[in-house]
Order: C-alpha cells, then sequence, then structure tokens
C-alpha cells in the first residue's frame, strides 16, 4: 500500500512539474512547410504569392463557416509602379482569401479595402492607401483593423517639410482605422462601417528636419511619434477593456521603432494612448531597440500577455536579427519571455532544405482554444524586397508546434 500511495505522490509531483514546465513559457518550432523554391520565389501550397501583385501582410482568424479567412496587403507590381520600397506607401490594398486549412491553399478572392481616393474621395484622411490588416472578433462581430493614409500636400515654404516628396508625406501621414462587419459575406458585397475619421492619430510630431506638420520646438515626443502604424489588439480580461498597440518613430538622432498602447471601452474605438513605452528592451546607450509589426494575445492558462515582433538588430533577442518574444502580466510592462528568440530569418520545406531569407516580417499568428500559437502567417523575400518591382514577394504560412508540450 505504501508503495502504491508512494507512486501515486510521485507521478503526481512529475505531473505537476511537466505542467509547470509547460506554463512557464512559449517555444514554438517552426514546421517544414509544403514549398519549392521558383526563381527568385517560393512557389506552393503553404504561400501566397501572385504574378501582378505585391503581396505582403496577412492576418487569418476562423469563421463561423469552419474555414479560414485571410486579410493582406497587396497592390500592383510591374514597370509602371514604383519600386517595392515606395509603392506600398502609395498604392496599398487590402484584399481577401480563403482556405479550408489553416496553414495552405489560400485563395485570392477580391479586393475589399482601398484608398477612398480610389472612389473619389481625396479628402478622407486614408485616401490614398490602406495597409498592414489586423483580424479580430470581438462580441459576435469582426473588427479589421489597418494603417491608412494621405497626401498632407505640398507644405510652405520655409517651414521643415518644405522638401519632403509625396511618397514621404504620405509615410509620414499614418494613422489607423477600422471598419467592422457581421460576415465575411457581407465584407465581399461590401456591407461594413467604415469611420470617417481614424481611431487612433499621432499626439506628437518631433523630427529634427524633413516633418511635415512638426510640433512646437522643445515638445517631448510620446510613443505615438509621428506615425501610428502596425495595429493589434486584445482584450484584457481583468476588466474588459480593448488595447491597441502600435508603433511609432522616433529619431535620437537616427530612426528606430517605438511602440506604445492604446485603450477603450469599445473595439471600434476611439483609443486613447498613453505614455507608456511597450516592448522596451533598452540598448547598451539606454535607447528603446528597435523593432515592429507587434502581434499581440493573452495566453489565459498562463494569465500572460505575450508579443512575437520584428527585431531589427538582434537586441531584443540578445541574439540574431529575427522574431522575438516577449511577456507581460498586465499588458502594459514587458520583459524577454525565457526564449525571447521565436523565430530565425528561415522557411524550412518539407524536401528537408532550409531557405535562408531577407524578409521575415509583418508577423501574425493564429492562436488555438488553449492561448497557444498553432500558425505563423509572415510577409516574405527570398532577396531584398525594396527594389522590388517583379512582385517577387509572397506571404508564408508556417504551422508551429509548441516544444513545451
Amino acid at each position: 500500500m505504501k508503495k502504491r500511495l508512494y507512486l501515486v505522490v510521485l507521478f503526481a509531483t512529475v505531473l505537476q512539474g511537466c505542467i509547470r514546465k509547460s506554463y512557464n513559457s512559449i517555444e514554438v518550432e517552426a514546421q517544414p512547410i509544403d514549398a519549392k523554391v521558383v526563381g527568385n520565389i517560393l512557389e506552393g501550397p503553404s504561400v501566397l504569392n501572385d504574378s501582378t501583385r505585391f503581396v505582403w501582410g496577412a492576418s487569418v482568424i476562423k469563421g463561423d463557416d469552419d474555414r479560414y479567412h485571410m486579410l493582406y496587403s497587396t497592390w500592383e507590381c510591374g514597370d509602371s509602379v514604383p519600386a517595392f520600397s515606395n509603392s506600398w506607401v502609395l498604392h496599398s490594398k487590402i484584399a481577401y482569401a480563403v482556405s479550408n486549412y489553416p496553414d495552405r491553399d489560400f485563395k485570392f478572392q477580391q479586393i475589399v479595402l482601398r484608398g477612398r481616393a480610389l472612389d473619389g474621395d481625396t479628402s478622407a484622411w486614408d485616401a490614398q492607401m490602406v495597409h498592414n490588416p489586423h483580424i479580430k472578433k470581438f462580441n459576435g462581430k469582426y473588427y479589421l483593423y489597418y494603417g491608412g493614409s494621405k497626401d498632407p500636400g505640398v507644405q510652405p515654404k520655409g517651414s521643415k517639410g518644405e522638401t519632403v516628396n509625396k511618397r514621404n508625406r504620405v509615410q509620414q501621414n499614418q494613422c489607423i482605422g477600422v471598419i467592422e462587419f457581421d460576415s465575411f459575406d457581407d465584407l465581399i458585397a461590401g456591407n461594413f462601417k467604415r469611420a470617417d475619421k481614424p481611431i487612433l492619430t499621432p499626439r506628437t510630431r518631433v523630427k529634427p528636419d524633413n516633418i511635415v506638420n512638426p510640433s512646437p520646438e522643445g515638445t517631448e515626443p510620446k510613443p505615438d511619434n509621428i506615425i501610428v502604424v502596425n495595429p493589434s489588439v486584445v482584450q484584457r480580461p481583468s476588466d474588459g477593456k480593448y488595447l491597441l498597440y502600435f508603433k511609432g518613430n522616433f529619431y535620437n538622432p537616427g530612426w528606430r521603432g517605438v511602440h506604445g498602447v492604446a485603450i477603450s471601452d469599445n473595439p471600434a474605438g476611439p483609443f486613447v494612448a498613453t505614455d507608456n513605452f511597450v516592448f522596451d528592451i533598452r540598448n547598451e546607450d539606454g535607447t528603446i531597440a528597435s523593432g515592429e509589426d507587434p502581434f499581440v494575445w493573452y495566453q489565459p492558462t498562463q494569465k500572460k500577455f505575450y508579443v512575437v515582433l520584428k527585431d531589427f538588430t538582434g537586441k531584443i533577442t540578445a541574439g540574431k536579427p529575427g522574431l522575438a518574444i516577449l511577456e507581460s502580466q498586465d499588458g502594459i510592462k514587458w520583459k524577454r519571455a525565457a526564449n525571447s528568440f521565436f523565430m530565425k530569418k528561415q522557411i524550412i520545406l518539407k524536401s528537408g532544405d532550409t531557405i535562408k531569407v531577407a524578409n521575415l516580417e509583418r508577423p501574425q499568428l493564429l492562436i488555438n482554444k488553449n492561448g497557444d500559437p498553432q500558425v505563423l502567417y509572415s510577409a516574405c523575400s527570398l532577396g531584398s524586397v525594396g527594389r522590388k518591382t517583379d512582385g517577387s514577394t509572397f506571404n508564408v504560412q508556417i504551422s508551429l508546434r509548441n516544444k513545451n508540450h
């Protein structure tokens, strides 16, 4: 009897230790994808590309129909369109694709959102472009968050923005908006609410030079400096409020991406930005390490917030550039996870080959019912993307295995 009791206690102790270990942090392993290299691009079931358009960041949600619905950035390519680094600012649109599977076989359906100037409204805040979609569902409704902008026009002579060209005027004017709809059939039919105003705009515009509509001299820049882009929204369980994470631009003196959080009682906003810098891992000189493209979610078992974001230099992961993961108890104060390196800049193929890529960014995740990452959707390019005109960019869908389970 004592031996049996000892074995039961030992088993319970081991099980408790395993549970504690699995709930201590999130560490994933990328699974091989069904794709192959064709020229300067990947092609296959686990890749979404389009020979007539650039394809970039994508956000996916499982619908009430048990299918997987993808919203992604796309815009025309070719000799008549500027290279990638300029064309995304001037021409980005949001397209819709759908699949029966979370990690493959997404098929383009149609463009669902574009700059309102193409529909005759040049005065709208998102007249020029729409970009970086982020799809969520709250209280039975779908919310598509996105960045948008318009050209504020040539700036007055003698101003700090006098010599800023159209591309950079549009880039410096980015805000965050949302559309609200009941079903993807409604989205396709254009039956959605599109607000006339953004849900979040920058409070400060601090930059030494070449800045449109600068703040008064001596203004202390807030996290939402010059732009607010790359939205990621999560509902906070403790009080039901909605947290909107975003990126702003700092110059001290060189550029770096910083992040902040805005709060609302309603997923449709408006959101009020706080003064908190989030994901603020520091460099040796005390400045914030540069990152962008956050995806935030709440893990209910661990009662933690997590974020995956692009690490430009490797300073966030204390390793090499790639995708980093941080954690937080309250969604405001963040620290490195037990293993802060989420994923290398590489793709593993089912053939066994490992392909190093120049770009693996704009990470968006499909989170399962347990709060664990199931699939990564990432904007990708085999070669440097900035000067591309041929549309050889794509979105890759990578299944993930939780190494702690």
